[in-house]
């Protein structure tokens, strides 16, 4: 099968950008329910949510201060935001409109109808009576849109490049999660030592795997088992390694697939030899700025490979 450039690149964004919008949206959510239930006087700060998408910068640009309004806003409903689930959401709308002929016809129906639903309620929502619902809307009508894909669409090629931006968005957002919020929630400066299981249980809900966590190792959630357990568990759908061994059975069957698979096998190998339990906060966080490197190579040379006109 043949495909032209611009709309592998489209279907490759459409599906990062609805994975952005939903891993954000479970985020926010996590964080949401556990400042509520931590202790006072022990509750991270909101800026947490803007280091692990990255986004300081931007946030400066419109917002003087870290709170929670000026957080949320930013991080639900904010256009100028391109990492806000709104924004997300239009730029996945917009990608599946130039594609429509290559997706089933009701990919586009609920994808149009996320963007309606985000038009209206973002704004609304960034307040803790409707947020909530707001969240676990954007969560579940993506996690559909994926369903139907998945369950409708032939294994050729739109698919592959479809699940390759799936899975580097979900790994990116997996080490981001990991990094800062393990950084800055346990820090050698907290004092809160108890409340720690509480929070590594929110960055495991915010990854959707508290459930699968609890069969899989047991019912005390521990730094070094979460870790290991979201980098490196290999039936685990949001796990890194998980991620990584779905991008090498898709990029297997494209043409010109030498170098990404070389800096895939790099970062594949880079997380075989990482031993969480012999490394310190820092060693964690020196590992997943190198990883996190290595993601964006991938996803350089999947555009450079794929996307790029070539000369004849």
């Amino acid at each position: 099968m043949t495909m032209l450039s611009r709309v592998a690149e489209r279907l490759y964004w459409m599906a990062r950008y609805l994975e952005r919008a939903e891993d954000t949206a479970r985020l926010t959510q996590a964080y949401t329910h556990l400042i509520m239930d931590i202790p006072k006087g022990s509750e991270p700060g909101w800026d947490i949510l803007v280091r692990i998408l990255d986004a300081e910068s931007t946030y400066g640009n419109h917002y003087r201060v870290f709170n929670e309004p000026n957080v949320l806003k930013f991080l639900m409903a904010d256009l100028d935001n391109i990492g806000s689930i709104r924004a997300s959401i239009v730029a996945a709308r917009e990608n599946v409109r130039t594609t429509r002929d290559v997706l089933p016809g009701e990919v586009w129906e609920h994808v149009n109808e996320l963007y309606l639903y985000a038009q209206e309620e973002a704004e609304k929502s960034v307040g803790r009576r409707n947020r909530h619902h707001f969240l676990e809307q954007v969560s579940t009508r993506c996690q559909m849109i994926n369903g139907l894909i998945i369950s409708t669409l032939c294994r050729d090629h739109a698919y592959r490049f479809i699940k390759l931006g799936h899975l580097l968005e979900r790994a990116d957002m997996t080490t981001r999660i990991i990094d800062v919020g393990a950084g800055a929630l346990l820090g050698d400066e907290r004092n809160h030592p108890l409340v720690d299981p509480l929070i590594w249980a929110a960055l495991l809900q915010s990854l959707s795997a508290m459930g699968t966590y609890r069969r899989t190792i047991g019912p005390l959630v521990e730094a070094d088992s979460v870790v290991d357990f979201v980098f490196r568990e290999s039936t685990l759908p949001r796990s890194v390694r998980f991620c990584l061994n779905g991008i090498r059975t898709e990029l297997a069957p494209l043409k010109n697939n030498e170098e990404a698979l070389r800096i895939l096998e790099r970062s594949r190998r880079r997380l075989s030899r990482f031993r969480v339990e012999e490394s310190s906060r820092e060693e964690l966080h020196a590992f997943i700025d190198r990883f996190q490197t290595g993601l964006t190579d991938l996803s350089d040379i999947v555009t450079a490979t794929w996307f790029q006109p070539h000369p004849s």
